[in-house]
């Protein structure tokens, strides 16, 4: 029988690639250090028609990191980012570094209850949001006392360009909150200015993003400088990077995706990352065609999106030599249907928060195997450095074929939780990730994943707590059961439904509930779908049974 230690997935690797690689840059700061050393010149990021090189985001990073230190950030503070993927979020990323600490990733949909969650439980001392986002949230967040902030810094979507694009941009204006620093005053004011230099560990935090994993409270992954640096330049050697590439950034900048698959490489060989505030196909589509980039990666939903655009051409796609895909599952007729259209194959690529990104990617010029039985598409083989064990139950190796839990171990493993020690024995017993995904390994080292193991909903690769759901919904006076569930759903993949029973005499509709959830949370989480029964099936203890809700959509 083929066993794990053996590795039979190194001979699924492009010819003359490795089965290890030797990283360059042990830390995310010296990635960047020595790009900027080798290439000032070299375009960093291309926003709308605003351009900024290596150079530009150096000066830049290194004025806002004298200005956090100015006003009192300290060596291991964090600083939490609150921005679409906007310059911003790059130039706050490598300031953080440099004053000596780690950035907070906020996803900028999260609404106040989440915003005050997550800079209270990160400690982040300082905040850099939109000016728009500090109005309608975090302001009232700041002013409630319940966080440590003492300083916050806002910028302005239209930063860094001049042609703003009216379909995401109409009726804005840069706004200039009162009781906060601005961004672009911050560049002038320091311009010229050094911090002190600092020299970070591999294994100090860089960055802290949040993830639900297996309990309903969101944990703080610590991305630290070593696991983000090494999978940066697995995402280069993988694919064969250089500087003639460019990325367009379809990711949020947020999600670890984006912050390794699109900030990390581009750092990393300094090449031009292409971003445009948030995800609208038509500007998407309008970047490809401006500035002709070469690689992406994100959601599937991204990809039926863009090829399905009245218009859209193979030509438009023509930069491109390579196009991966994780965060949710992909259905092979996807993937069919998608190259037919752009004539380009999506690689799948699988990996969490947990492990900074991937943990299994199909080699570049490969086509990923579908498996007879299920039907399901190979999510690839682990990258370098990188050992997965499928086990049962009782934390025993299953046979080659059986289905079992991932368990993944390898340089870009985080090393734990924020503050959350028994999350972490709980979840990285001994440094290897118990991922809660359960799939299987073929005989020629290709994995499949079949599902997961908990509850989690996987809403076009955003994660979602049923928990959280339920406990806003328990917050109505009319609700007097709650349920959250994830059903099948053509575009998103999976969707958020909701179960509910109401208090004796409560009239309150579906469409009032989703409402009521809308305000509360982010976009991605509230139920699209509530279907009210008059008791929601239990356990004899009590317990709601989930599965036999599932079961009613089966």
């Amino acid at each position: 029988m083929t066993t794990y230690t053996e590795r039979p997935w190194t001979k699924l690797y492009s010819e003359g690639r490795p089965a290890d690689i030797t990283p360059d840059f042990a830390t995310m700061l010296d990635l960047f250090n020595a790009s900027v050393a080798r290439a000032p010149d070299n375009i960093a990021i291309k926003y709308f028609d605003g351009v900024l090189t290596m150079a530009d985001l150096d000066r830049r990073s290194d004025s806002l990191a004298v200005a956090l230190v100015d006003n009192g950030f300290a060596a291991g503070d964090r600083l939490g980012v609150y921005v679409q993927n906007n310059p911003a979020f790059v130039i706050s990323l490598v300031a953080a570094w440099k004053a000596g600490g780690a950035a907070v990733a906020i996803n900028p949909m999260n609404k106040q209850r989440e915003l005050t969650y997550l800079l209270t439980d990160s400690g982040a001392s300082a905040l850099l949001c939109l000016d728009e986002l500090y109005e309608s949230v975090a302001k009232e967040v700041i002013a409630t006392g319940e966080t440590v902030v003492t300083t916050v810094i806002t910028c302005s979507p239209l930063d860094e360009q001049s042609r703003h694009d009216d379909r995401l941009f109409a009726g804005s204006e840069r706004l200039r909150p009162e009781g906060t620093l601005d961004l672009e005053e911050i560049f002038s004011q320091h311009e010229g200015r050094k911090p002190a230099p600092v020299d970070p560990s591999p294994d100090d935090v860089a960055v802290l993003s949040y993830t639900s994993g297996t309990t309903g409270v969101p944990k703080g992954a610590m991305n630290t400088h070593g696991t983000m640096a090494f999978n940066s330049q697995t995402y280069r050697d993988w694919m064969g990077f250089t500087a003639d590439d460019s990325v367009l950034g379809v990711a949020p900048l947020f999600h670890i995706t984006g912050l390794i698959g699109h900030i990390g490489i581009a750092l990393l060989v300094a090449c031009p990352l292409v971003i445009n505030h948030r995800f609208e196909p038509g500007v998407v589509i309008d970047a490809i065609r401006e500035h002709r980039p070469t690689f992406t990666v994100g959601s599937i939903t991204v990809f039926i999106n863009l090829s399905g655009l009245e218009g859209v051409t193979k030509q438009d796609w023509s930069s491109f030599r390579m196009v991966y895909s994780g965060g949710a599952p992909i259905a092979p007729a996807v993937i069919d249907r998608f190259m037919e259209k752009t004539g380009l194959y999506i690689h799948n690529i699988y990996g969490l928060t947990e492990t900074n990104s991937p943990s299994h990617a199909v080699p570049l010029g490969k086509k990923a195997p579908v498996d007879p039985n299920s039907g399901a598409l190979s999510v690839g083989v682990p990258v370098f450095n990188t050992v997965v064990r499928i086990l049962d139950e009782a934390g025993k190796e299953v046979p080659v074929g059986h289905v079992g839990e991932f368990v993944t171990s390898g340089p870009q493993v985080i090393p734990g939780y924020w503050n959350k020690p028994e999350a972490t024995t709980e979840s990285l017993p001994g440094g290897e990730l118990r991922t809660g995904d359960v799939g299987f390994m073929d005989e020629d080292g290709w994995f499949y994943l079949v599902d997961r193991k908990k509850d989690m909903i996987n809403a076009a690769g955003y994660k979602v707590w049923p928990r959280e759901v339920e406990d806003v919904l328990y917050g109505h006076p009319a609700v007097r059961e709650a349920a959250v569930v994830g059903v099948a759903d053509e575009y998103r993949g999976e969707t958020v439904k909701a179960y509910v029973s109401r208090e004796p005499g409560a009239t309150v509709t579906e469409e009032e509930l989703i409402e009521f959830c809308k305000q509360q949370m982010a976009a991605y989480k509230y139920p699209r779908s509530i279907q009210f029964l008059d008791d929601l099936p239990k356990t004899t203890t009590g317990k709601i049974l989930r599965r036999e809700l599932r079961a009613l959509n089966s």
